[in-house]
């Protein structure tokens, strides 16, 4: 029996669920493809009871289902196959969850990887993803991670006339021209959180719309460099295509310019920003409506401007990783304020999940090991951190629940390891991977005396013996 995406927030099963045959719309799961309840009515993702894993491993932990991540890696590929006539490659954004065990996932599913920093740079090639199909971004990249990425043969994405001079100063080392693509802002915005809009012009990526030419003028005139591609992006968990068609509109004009100017350009690189359902109520497009939406403006685009229509990019992080993660935690103390609220607080939060109180992200959770039963309760999940805002869910419909209990947040797998800290000076939790009943170590726990390696006692600030 497999679990009812529609009805997981509520602790109920109301029919079963069975994924598009396809693989088309993970991203519109609430749960990981493989989630199922065993003979005890027991939660199990990849074939794994999410309460062993717990009793293993320890909690929080991390749990990643391989076979909902290799969907999504394959969902992008295979909808760029079908709907877009030219080549195509889906760049995953590591900076969502940037692993070696993912980097080595998805290089082996033929995707190429968007990394921000030496250490994400560093990742990509230590997990095996090919140079060329790695690409560097950032707005204020240091010589240091330039160089790195022109050594190891990586695209370099030029943000800024600071990325140019970087460049031209470190030229006279390098053995050929450095492959560069270039990023504008295409003026657009969409409903989502402020912090997470990228593509209107307030922003603090990429290159206004009226440099464009001048910066194309100057790099035309540029021998250390080969400009091969132009890259936008327009914001992170968007549910709306329209703006996606409309992208496609500005980058072609951006292309016609560039290749007049006499440079190669053959990729053009849409960003991402499909979102993501994390709670029943919300109802993102499918990989395979976005990409479908995507690709057919793009080639109406530049059939409209007598293009040869370049390779499609595309920059999926949320999307690609987060239905494939869940998070657990033991439940420990209760508050109950009769009349106002009931206090469940649990080993974690903040620090390994942020997105709630950075962002006022809604999650959905379940008992792992009564996910069936009747959610009669409401309470508030609140973390262990001497924060009052440290809240994971805020008057969610759960099962009586007792110290002890294993809880899953669901759709945890992008900005939740990646952006964990050790605020308390709490370890970051360790991950799994799960796959037809194993589960891999993929990040071991940080233990509690590992936090003070970095830190240097001045000799006359030590103890007195």
């Amino acid at each position: 029996m497999v679990i009812s995406s529609q009805t997981m927030d509520q602790g109920l099963i109301e029919r079963p669920y069975e994924p598009d045959r396809d693989g088309s719309s993970p991203n519109r799961n609430l749960a990981p493809l493989t989630t199922s309840l065993d003979g005890e009515d027991r939660l199990r993702i990849g074939g794994c009871r999410l309460s062993e894993l717990a009793a293993t491993y320890g909690t929080p932990l991390y749990v990643l289902d391989e076979a909902t991540l290799r969907s999504t890696c394959r969902a992008y590929r295979q909808a760029l196959e079908r709907h877009y006539p030219g080549p195509s490659l889906p760049i995953y954004a590591s900076k969502a969850n940037s692993s070696l065990a993912i980097t080595a996932l998805v290089a082996s599913e033929g995707l190429g990887l968007d990394a921000v920093s030496a250490g994400e740079l560093l990742t990509a090639l230590a997990g095996g993803m090919p140079p060329e199909r790695i690409v560097l971004h950032g707005n204020n990249k240091s010589a240091e991670e330039l160089a790195l990425a022109v050594e190891r043969g990586v695209t370099v994405v030029l943000d800024n006339w600071r990325d140019i001079e970087l460049l031209s100063e470190l030229a006279p080392g390098f053995l050929q021209p450095v492959r560069l693509m270039l990023r504008f802002t295409p003026g657009i915005e969409c409903h989502t959180h402020e912090y997470i809009r990228t593509g209107h012009l307030d922003s603090k990526f990429g290159f206004d719309p009226d440099q464009l030419e001048a910066v194309l003028v100057h790099l035309a005139a540029c021998p250390w460099g080969r400009l091969t591609g132009l890259h936008a992006h327009i914001g992170s968990q968007i549910f709306e295509l329209q703006p996606h068609r409309d992208l496609a509109g500005v980058m072609a004009d951006a292309l016609q310019l560039a290749r007049s100017l006499g440079h190669p350009v053959s990729d053009l690189n849409v960003g991402g920003g499909l979102g993501i359902r994390y709670v029943v109520n919300d109802d993102p497009p499918s990989i395979e409506a976005w990409v479908a939406a995507v690709a057919a403006a793009v080639v109406a685009a530049c059939q409209d401007r007598g293009l040869e229509l370049p390779r499609l990019l595309c920059e999926p992080g949320r999307s690609l990783v987060a239905t494939a993660g869940v998070t657990l935690y033991r439940i420990g103390s209760r508050k109950q304020i009769p009349g106002i609220r009931t206090y469940l607080s649990v080993d974690g939060g903040m620090s390994d999940n942020p997105r709630p109180i950075t962002y006022q992200s809604l999650y959905t959770a379940v008992l792992a090991d009564r996910p069936a039963a009747e959610a009669s309760e409401t309470v508030t999940v609140a973390g262990k951190h001497c924060e009052s805002g440290d809240v994971l869910l805020r008057d969610v419909q759960l099962p009586p629940a007792s110290e002890g209990d294993v809880l899953a947040v669901f759709a945890t797998g992008a900005y939740n390891a990646s952006m964990a800290s050790t605020y308390n000076r709490l370890p970051r939790p360790a991950a799994v991977l799960v796959h037809e009943g194993v589960a891999d170590l993929v990040q071991r726990r940080e233990q509690p005396e590992e936090l003070l390696r970095y830190d240097v006692l001045p000799a006359r600030l030590s103890p007195v013996p």
